[in-house]
């Protein structure tokens, strides 16, 4: 495709997303920024939901990585249904009951400042890689299709991402969000139909006949039962559980979408509808990424290989729809692309400047006028840092998607362990330990992932986000005040 061509698509598809800023932003409230009002539609909420959690990262990763993890995946998504029927009937009626803007504000009422402040500086630092791998994916496909045709340098690419970001997002943030998202979505979701419509046709499959070239083929392998693999079924429907609880319940990111809602009981029927959705749009990834296969099988397409196994597998979705799938294929990547990483990157920058500014900055007792010096500032030293990480990322290899999960592991970690004892405990606590808990315990767990590798053969996986957050549980406990004692019926507020 021309690299002129993509340039027009994507400046009209900014273009949109400025005309829907503009809309949106009209009558909006000094809190527009961080609530967007709590007038959003649910059924909104939940379909832009599904964007901003697939990402880049999920739409170039997940169908890549099928030769060397197969249908593995799909353990860890049922774990993740689990995990967000407990978010919707324990985390979203917490947060409506004590009525919050920064989700990690119940930590202070729950132990004290302390907790509440280093709560909130992890989700800071997970979000920020969290966020930045997402976009670095999503720059490194834009620039080999766009920017280098122009010699534009490829720091230069991420800065003017982000900048068009700032432009349509930085003056009502969320409330923008929640329907810019929703165009976002469709994109995405357009984009992997079309992409299997157009390989669909290049076999000569009907349409039951691909529905039987992916569910016999030999990467349909959904579940593993070894138990010292990585992909065990247990280990991935259990971190499954917790890391859709700790990346989605626990973050501010998502649940301030969430709280957007009119009601907790809408709040509610967003995250079950959404779950579904997702679910679903999980599984047609997975299926493409067999046909993508499938295809430069058939058309002797060569694709990088080591040791027996396909790497750079992020490289494949993107380079067969740019090069081999036609141009209507090509365009529709390439919408799906931008959206992914402006739907993944806005939110996460927008999640960012609410926590740091409402968690670290009082904002919420400053003036008008104070309020606008200091989000502009926060949103902005949040893009730089973003783009700092993306920096020292750029030369990484590999599928992204499973560096996020490793990171958030011990990142979300702690979160996780704080928010459970918190939650399903009336313990009272020594806050100002709880700061050097939280770092000693991933620096733990990762010693002993390590230590079991190299002596048993056994890799935590994903589940070192269990180890994590239960070290952090029981040191914890190791901390607790006097005459305080486990309820486990109890729901503290």
């Amino acid at each position: 495709m021309s690299a002129t061509l993509i340039l027009i698509i994507i400046a009209i598809y900014f273009g949109i997303l400025m005309l829907i800023s503009h809309i949106v932003s009209k009558n909006s409230s000094e809190e527009s920024y961080y609530t967007g009002d709590r007038k959003s539609p649910w059924q909104i909420v939940a379909f832009g939901m599904i964007g901003a959690v697939l990402s880049g990262v999920t739409f170039v990763s997940i169908p890549g990585m099928v030769s060397n993890n197969y249908f593995y995946y799909l353990q860890f998504v049922f774990g993740n249904i689990v995990g967000y029927v407990f978010i919707t009937y324990v985390l979203v009626p917490i947060y409506y009951d004590l009525k919050l803007v920064s989700i990690y504000n119940y930590l202070e009422t729950r132990f004290g400042i302390k907790t509440y402040k280093t709560g909130s500086m992890f989700f800071l630092i997970s979000q920020s890689f969290g966020a930045a791998l997402r976009l670095l994916l999503a720059a490194k496909i834009l620039q080999y299709a766009v920017f280098d045709a122009f010699q534009i340098p490829f720091f230069a690419t991420v800065i003017i991402i982000l900048a068009l970001i700032w432009l349509y997002t930085h003056k009502s943030g969320i409330k923008t969000i929640v329907w810019t998202d929703t165009l976002q979505t469709f994109f995405l979701l357009l984009a992997v139909m079309v992409s299997i419509y157009v390989v669909k046709d290049s076999l000569s499959f009907s349409v039951s006949e691909t529905i039987t070239s992916v569910t016999n083929h030999e990467y349909f392998k959904i579940f593993d039962w070894d138990f010292n693999s990585g992909n065990n079924f247990f280990k991935q429907f259990i971190s499954g559980i917790l890391i859709a609880v700790a990346m989605i319940g626990l973050d501010q990111n998502m649940m301030q979408k969430t709280l957007t809602c009119k009601s907790k009981k809408e709040a509610q029927k967003n995250i079950l509808t959404f779950s579904v959705f997702l679910a679903v749009a999980q599984f047609l990834f997975l299926g493409l990424g067999v046909m993508l296969y499938l295809y430069a099988e058939k058309f002797g397409i060569q694709l990088d290989m080591e040791n027996g196994n396909f790497i750079n597998t992020d490289n494949l979705f993107p380079m067969l729809s740019l090069n081999h799938f036609g141009i209507i294929a090509g365009i529709s990547f390439i919408l799906g692309i931008t959206a992914a990483s402006f739907s993944s990157a806005d939110s996460a920058l927008t999640a960012l400047t609410t926590s740091f500014t409402y968690d670290f900055l009082n904002i919420q007792s400053k003036t008008s006028k104070e309020k606008v010096k200091l989000k502009n500032r926060t949103l902005f030293g949040f893009s730089a840092f973003i783009f700092l990480i993306i920096m020292l990322f750029s030369e990484s290899k590999g599928d992204v998607i499973s560096t996020i999960f490793k990171v958030a592991g011990y990142t979300y970690g702690p979160l996780l362990g704080l928010f459970l004892l918190g939650i399903f405990t009336k313990i009272k606590i020594y806050d100002s330990a709880v700061p050097y808990i939280c770092i000693l315990t991933p620096l733990v767990t990762y010693i002993l992932n390590y230590s079991f590798i190299n002596w048993y053969n056994f890799d935590f996986g994903f589940m070192n986000i269990f180890v994590n957050a239960l070290l952090t549980i029981i040191c914890l406990l190791l901390v607790k005040k006097k005459d305080t004692a486990l309820n486990p019926n109890t729901i503290s507020k």
